[in-house]
């Protein structure tokens, strides 16, 4: 099959022909009809990632339909139309016998712990636990941000960040996870301020819900949002993910407020100085949220299916393989807004 692979960290990441992957026999393989270009890959392929070994196929935010099914894999079938959860849960660790899957002790993630998405297959370890069904009505681009940004950015403005009609919700960062996190606060009912260093980001976040926005870059951002909404936002997410940004969207918050922290932090390994006086003064909650488990899919997937929440104006591209390659490489870049879908098959 044809795949993205890079030999080395920052290495030229190349299209090339590597061996179909082999389904295990509690996983399946996918045929990929969709692959979102992720910041995520781009940490990985900086070298941020310790699981990843070279080579390397990245890509973990997909969707298709089953092409092969391992031998203990009961509720499965070839031609599923299916996404999964980035997280690759086992199953039987402590952390999954709670439900909690999305903080297994024993994860396998697609793209970084093995070969991912941006190939024609892609095998998935452990698909009883993982694998996500697709109605037909929700296209494979739209379906393949289900498995990371969207997912990630429902669980972390509705389950972690408990968003309430009404409220203000700040969201730093307005790439695919922050544009998402501002389409479904907005749809909750919250009043939305976006952040971001990039006038074409904040003009999409407006379309999108956002009833302010800020330029880091060139405003205070936390007395800006203090002043905006008369003593603090209820909600801060940082879904951009660095040390400045996070203490920002802590600072932004008023009594008893939520900092969901999504984006990761991959400089001065992960370590935040956090106004400790301040989180205890003022009650804050201080979160952490990462993926979501493959088992609370059907709430968001049915709001998206009723139209209730749309995810296709964050797609702002689709290319194959060549071009996905290239743009590999700029993916932690401000660089133009939306998303971007490689599909292998053009």
């Amino acid at each position: 099959m044809r795949a993205i692979r890079y030999g080395g960290f920052q290495a030229t990441p190349e299209v090339v022909a590597v061996p179909d992957p082999v389904c295990t026999d509690d996983g399946v393989v996918v045929e990929v009809e969709a692959s979102g270009l992720c910041r995520s890959d781009w940490h990985g392929w900086m070298g941020h990632d310790p699981d990843i070994a070279l080579p390397h196929v990245p890509g973990h935010e997909f969707a298709g339909r089953i092409r092969e099914v391992g031998s203990s894999v009961g509720v499965w079938h070839v031609g599923d139309r299916v996404t999964a959860s980035f997280v690759g849960a086992c199953g039987r660790c402590e952390a999954c016998r709670r439900g909690q899957h999305q903080v297994c002790d024993d994860q396998q993630q697609v793209g970084f712990h093995c070969w991912g998405s941006f190939a024609e297959l892609v095998a998935v370890p452990r698909g009883e636990q993982n694998l996500v069904r697709i109605p037909d009505e929700i296209p494979m681009d739209v379906a393949a941000l289900l498995g990371c940004r969207f997912g990630t950015a429902y669980r972390a403005v509705v389950h972690r960040g408990r968003t309430r009609t009404g409220e203000w919700v700040v969201v730093h960062g307005c790439g695919g996870v922050g544009l998402s996190s501002v389409l479904i606060a907005a749809a909750r009912g919250a009043r939305v301020v976006a952040v971001d260093v990039s006038t074409a980001a904040l003009e999409r976040a407006r379309r999108f819900g956002a009833v302010a926005v800020l330029n880091a870059s060139q405003d205070d951002v936390p007395s800006a949002v203090h002043d905006l909404t008369g003593g603090g936002a209820q909600l801060s997410i940082d879904a951009y993910g660095s040390a400045a940004t996070a203490r920002t969207s802590i600072s932004c918050l008023g009594k008893r407020g939520r900092h969901v922290q999504v984006g990761l932090l991959a400089e001065d390994g992960g370590t935040v100085r956090v106004p400790m006086a301040a989180v205890l003064s003022a009650e804050l909650d201080i979160l952490g949220s990462h993926g979501m488990p493959a088992h609370d899919y059907p709430e968001m997937i049915a709001e998206i299916s009723s139209g209730g929440l749309d995810p296709r104006p964050l797609i702002e591209r689709r290319v194959g393989l060549d071009d996905g390659a290239r743009l590999l490489a700029d993916a932690g870049g401000a660089g133009r807004p939306g998303v971007t879908i490689i599909d292998p098959r053009s």
